[in-house]
């Protein structure tokens, strides 16, 4: 309650959060889903388009084909945009970044729209890679500029809300995508262009919000801004404490530069830190819960729902996780980042493995679709409470000013590679493995509920520099005589 208040009167991060949300990871999340809707209609295009240039038809295999470049290039865009993220950050800020993003929103709903009256299914094409380099983009510097701007008893909570607006972005583009809105056979290139819309909120909205006061200060070097930017974020609070916190630790690692990717495997004091990120961000995409909207139709149909129907039952699963993140954004500063993870881990195993009997057994008992269909709902309320947002945060709190961003890097090209991978490889998975297909994916979820019952520090109410000594004596704990801390190295250039 105590939380709430401070946030009610800390208007402008209220606003900040929003303003960054609904051009970053809603986006992110709007993109992914709509995309679902027109995808027939789309490969008619596809085909029409081949005819009227050639005079006969495209083959059923390549229309395929395109469709799947179409939607395979969307993870692709995400990766080039997670390894833009960290030097856009660095030089141009955490704001100006996600403003800057929207060159690619504007330009990739340009190509949608007039996509259909040139008669080119490439600019779908090329419109798919440039909303993939902005989702890849804004996924990384969005949490970024959240937990650098929130207070230390809201930071958990602040940096929940990424996952909120994933979450909400997959229901609106759910419910736009219907086909009494936009998901009929007309209307295809404007559900596709309606990412402006977003885009258009957050060049209106942010410009008037402050930059993350941690990287005025530290990066720049900028006492007056930062004190402007901390006044305008806290309201009436006295932030007298936490300006001389961000002063002893830009005090504590003066003249530090940006750290590089591969820097960060290199370096000793870091490996607990790039471990927690490479094996829970790695979890995160293969711990199937991106299949199990991929299989949520298919399984609704065996439970009878009529197949005019399927579609408002599939929105049911996108607003759970919805409220499951909203859930989680409200426990995270109670119980924890490692309690929400090992739960969320050890839930999604239960329910993977009640799934994979129903889905065995439905052709013996009539009832069992009926289990399969609850299991899925199950395991997407357990993947929103737990993964889905904390493992965002991972990023901003093991690692200090200089590594983060680096750190985003490594963590975005990951997720996004594995993305990609999933998606090509799950057909062929339910191909091979049938109704054991999810079996795979349970030994990541136990993998990732060991990993972070074992690994995983809690950093719930902790200063960054409280953070960071903690995870020094946990990498040099085995030395008879470690290197002395002398607190986290904040950059003060611009280098990459």
């Amino acid at each position: 309650m105590r939380a709430l208040q401070r946030l009610i009167q800390g208007r402008v991060l209220l606003l900040t959060i929003c303003a960054a949300g609904i051009g970053g990871t809603f986006q992110f999340g709007y993109n992914l889903s709509i995309i679902n809707a027109p995808t027939l209609h789309i490969q008619e295009f596809i085909n029409e388009t081949w005819w009227v240039r050639t005079g006969q038809a495209l083959p059923n295999h390549l229309v395929l084909l395109v469709w799947s470049l179409i939607v395979s290039l969307y993870p692709l865009g995400g990766l080039f945009g997670a390894l833009l993220a960290g030097p856009l950050a660095v030089m141009l800020g955490r704001k100006k970044s996600l403003l800057v993003n929207n060159i690619f929103v504007v330009a990739a709903a340009t190509l949608f729209g007039f996509s259909r009256r040139a008669g080119s299914f490439e600019m779908i094409v090329l419109g798919r890679l440039l909303m993939g380099v902005s989702a890849g983009l804004s996924m990384n510097v969005q949490p970024m500029y959240l937990g650098e701007s929130a207070p230390r008893e809201l930071r958990g909570a602040v940096a929940m809300t990424p996952a909120i607006f994933a979450a909400l972005g997959i229901v609106i583009g759910q419910v736009v995508g219907l086909r009494e809105l936009l998901g009929n056979p007309g209307a295809w290139p404007l559900l596709l262009a309606s990412c402006l819309v977003p885009g258009v909120l957050q060049l209106a909205s942010l410009p008037l919000l402050p930059e993350s006061p941690r990287y005025l200060l530290i990066d720049r070097g900028d006492t007056e801004a930062c004190l402007v930017a901390l006044q305008r974020l806290r309201g009436s609070a006295d932030v007298a404490g936490e300006l001389e916190e961000l002063e002893e630790e830009r005090a504590a690692c003066e003249g530090q530069r940006a750290r590089r990717p591969w820097e960060l495997f290199q370096d000793r004091g870091l490996r607990r830190q790039v471990t927690s990120l490479v094996v829970l961000a790695s979890a995160l995409e293969l711990c199937g819960n991106d299949s199990v909207y991929a299989y949520a139709s298919s399984v609704f149909r065996e439970a009878g729902i009529p197949e005019g129907k399927v579609q408002y039952a599939v929105l049911g699963t996108g607003s759970c996780e919805l409220l499951a993140a909203c859930l989680s954004c409200v426990l995270i500063e109670r119980v924890g980042r490692r309690l929400l993870l090992i739960g969320g881990y050890g839930l999604m195993t239960c329910w993977g493995s009640i799934f994979t009997a129903a889905l065995c057994l439905q052709s013996f008992f009539t009832w069992m679709p009926y289990l399969a269909m609850s299991c899925i709902f199950a395991f997407i309320l357990s993947f929103g409470i737990g993964p889905a947002g904390v493992t965002g945060i991972l990023a901003t709190e093991l690692f200090d000013q200089k590594a983060r961003p680096a750190a985003y890097m490594v963590g975005g090209a990951l997720m996004w590679t594995l993305l990609f991978l999933v998606g090509l490889g799950f057909p062929f998975l339910k191909e091979g493995l049938s109704p054991f297909l999810y079996m795979p994916f349970l030994g990541v979820c136990v993998c990732g509920t060991i990993y972070t019952g074992f690994f995983l520090p809690e950093t719930k109410g902790k200063t960054f520099l409280e953070i960071s000594e903690e995870l020094h004596r946990l990498n040099f704990s085995r030395q008879s005589q470690g290197p002395e801390w002398t607190g986290p190295e904040v950059v003060l250039s611009t280098e990459l």
